[in-house]
């Protein structure tokens, strides 16, 4: 989740991962999950579902927030994930100085490499040799690079959202779409770089808008999501670092099977970024939800869960 230059440029603007993708209030379920001590952070892991086999982890947008966006639904529907849990396990945990893994400590590093080394603590956690692997917004540029760093631990990759494989290369409309948002989040732009929250939570909620093809799920996922729970540090830190790394190269030595989803109103990031990234990818599998924006496991779960289900197939 996050525009121009991710979430990054989101706190620029006073906006925004990715994806996509803030701390949910009562309507989402209590958190069950526990921390474990990685080699370079303490980190959160949640688990849902007890099925025995190869467990889908799912890696969330932002860089700079943590899981629980993931957990919206609309009221009524149960989740995506809680579908899936039925026949796997469904794995999220929350990066490395976000929500409730161990927040920042001075001079601590947060970098893409720890990141992807952070990911490997937590598929060492759960004791497992393979993994199906979903990112969504910032999280599939996440999953894009332990990919290519790990590929023999990886069983199926899905991809929802994502970045573009150069991160610069990432297409937002947001200004061409809601110019009179964009307008406003540009007023907030400067109290918020000066550290007002008030401003940075006004520019978030504004953001948050911009997601969704349907105005009621639009309505029902802000109602559910605290901007607060947002990490500036942890943002800043990553879009600094990750403007040095180019993965199209990388994505071309994939082997594994992969999905790229993508929401046919997706102003987070343009489709053309996910028809890129399948191009890329000798024979993956495009799949485009015609009725949601930028986050389709949410707008669309039903679809959702029939398209991830037939493409990941048993976890055994």
């Amino acid at each position: 989740m996050t525009p121009a230059s991710w979430l990054p440029r989101i706190i620029q603007l006073a906006v925004l991962v990715s994806p996509i993708i803030p701390t949910l209030v009562a309507a989402a379920p209590a958190e069950k999950g526990q921390t474990f001590q990685a080699p370079g952070a303490t980190l959160y892991v949640e688990v849902i579902g007890t099925a025995a086999g190869v467990p889908l982890v799912v890696v969330n947008g932002g860089p700079g927030f943590d899981h629980t966006y993931e957990h919206a639904t609309v009221p009524g529907v149960t989740s995506a994930w809680e579908v899936l849990a039925k026949t796997r396990r469904v794995v999220f945990y929350d990066q490395r100085g976000n929500g409730r893994s161990g927040a920042l400590k001075a001079g601590q590093s947060c970098t893409l490499a720890d990141q992807i080394d952070d990911l490997e603590a937590v598929r060492a956690h759960l004791g497992v040799d393979k993994i199906d692997l979903l990112g969504h917004s910032w999280g599939g540029y996440l999953v894009m690079a332990y990919s290519a760093r790990h590929p023999e631990h990886i069983r199926h990759l899905v991809t929802v959202g994502s970045a573009a494989p150069k991160w610069s290369e990432t297409v937002f409309l947001f200004k061409d779409i809601f110019p009179e948002g964009q307008e406003r989040s540009d007023g907030l732009a400067f109290a918020d770089a000066l550290g007002d929250a008030a401003a940075s939570a006004a520019g978030l909620r504004e953001y948050f808008h911009w997601l969704f093809y349907a105005p009621e799920k639009r309505d029902a996922f802000v109602a559910q999501v605290n901007p607060s729970v947002f990490n500036k540090s942890v943002s800043e830190a990553l879009n600094h670092d990750l403007e040095r790394f180019d993965l199209n190269p990388e994505l071309r030595k994939f082997k594994f099977p992969t999905l790229v989803i993508t929401g046919r109103y997706d102003i987070n990031v343009a489709p053309s970024v996910a028809y890129k990234i399948h191009k890329a990818i000798a024979g993956s599998q495009l799949a485009v939800f015609e009725r949601s924006g930028h986050l389709p496991f949410y707008e669309e779960p039903e679809a959702f869960v029939r398209t991830v289900e037939a493409f990941l197939g048993s976890s055994r």
